[in-house]
């Protein structure tokens, strides 16, 4: 995914700027230059659940929060330095109509450290390594996709929820989120590695001491035949985390992810999964569904999920696809007794995503998400819910 940069300074101190379709550049006298960009999104999303369940009509952003990117970058001693903020808002209020102050969304704030031979670490707040493939690769990024069932998916009635809609989270992939982090990347070609260190995150149940960063890698790579494209990746997870302070018992947490993109003429197909343990389901390290810790406290539950998506190129500026993911998350035997599926969570996703302009895209989509069950809620399997979205994307 292209990075979103932009820049802020300038006006005053003798600049000269040149303004594009994608962003603002504006090149300092003392060799660094500022960068702005970003995008503005707006959906109109109806949302209907099964058995005489609720409807919903919302205007709110998509998958793809609004971004407002910053970005300052030069070269010292042979090295290209960087700085970038982005800030991330969306238009909708959590089903309010007064809902004061900004609702801004701090996504990243990180420094770069370029090296000669084109590697790079990056240190501060990004999207984490482990499972940003599935979400970058996700066509409903560019969209709404699943919304989440109400009090199934996520808390209370994520229709009318406040933040970004979920697209494929919960739905195929794990969301990898925007973590604290010092990784670094060998340089960007054919193929790339990069392996960072992570802020740990505390588990539900007893293992909330993190003694050691939490480890997560990913390794790409790009192949092109005639005018077929091919893109594979596989990346990694593994955190250490204990029960007390000294002594006690010690988990360990992993997670494994695998996928390919193949550009075929004006089609393409994406496939790719995950498997984990410890890592819970829909939002990485979180209670949902009960949780990546069994009921004893002490062992964990294995997840797993994939996703199967098709995009074909209508016109130069329209595609269509269409998409199905899934994410489960299982009992363990020895903590819980029994390996029965304590979540599985699926939807279906059609769309059109037409390129009205350079900048401005035109989106319409429908969803149906359900649901075979979630231990611990009464009346939840078999719950669907259809989605009807549609609306626009700026990038500047």
């Amino acid at each position: 995914m292209k990075r979103l940069t932009l820049l802020l300074l300038g006006l005053a101190l003798g600049v000269s700027a040149t303004a594009r379709a994608q962003g603002l550049t504006m090149q300092m006298s003392n060799g660094w230059s500022f960068s702005f960009s970003g995008n503005v999104n707006a959906f109109w999303v109806f949302s209907k659940v099964n058995n005489s369940g609720p409807a919903n009509s919302s205007v709110r952003t998509g998958l793809l929060p609004t971004f407002a990117t910053f970005s300052a970058t030069g070269k010292e001693a042979g090295l290209n330095l960087g700085v970038h903020f982005g800030f991330a808002p969306q238009i909708n209020n959590a089903g309010v109509h007064d809902q004061f102050g900004a609702q801004i969304d701090m996504r990243q704030v990180y420094l770069t450290i370029g090296f000669k031979d084109g590697s790079q670490i990056l240190a501060g707040r990004e999207l984490g390594l482990f499972g940003r493939q599935n979400i970058l690769t996700d066509m409903t990024l560019f969209g709404v996709g699943a919304l989440g069932l109400p009090g199934i998916t996520l808390p209370g009635n994520p229709p009318q929820g406040g933040g970004t809609t979920l697209g494929r989270i919960g739905y195929g992939y794990i969301y990898p989120n925007f973590n604290a982090q010092v990784t670094y990347s060998t340089k960007p070609g054919q193929a790339q590695l990069s392996v960072g260190l992570f802020q740990p995150s505390i588990s539900t149940g007893a293992y909330t001491f993190t003694k050691i960063p939490r480890v997560e890698a990913e390794f790409t790579y790009n192949q092109k035949s005639g005018k077929n494209t091919y893109s594979v990746w596989i990346g990694g997870l593994w955190q250490s985390t204990s029960n007390a302070a000294s002594g006690g018992n010690t988990a360990s947490s992993f997670g494994g992810t695998a996928g390919i993109k193949a550009g075929l003429s004006d089609l393409s197909i994406v496939a790719d999964a995950y498997i984990g343990k410890g890592l819970g389901t829909t939002l990485m390290f979180s209670g949902l569904a009960g949780g990546g810790v069994a009921a004893n406290g002490t062992d964990l539950r294995k997840s797993d999920g994939g996703i199967v998506q098709l995009m074909y190129k209508v016109s130069p500026k329209t595609n269509i696809g269409a998409s199905y993911g899934f994410s489960r998350l299982v009992n363990d035997q020895t903590g819980d007794g029994n390996t029965a599926v304590r979540s599985n969570l699926y939807s279906y996703t059609v769309g059109f995503y037409h390129q009205w302009t350079k900048s401005l895209k035109a989106v319409l989509e429908g969803t149906q998400e359900g649901t075979t069950g979630v231990i611990g809620l009464a009346g939840s399997p078999g719950v669907k819910m259809i989605n009807i979205s549609g609306g626009f994307m700026l990038f500047y």
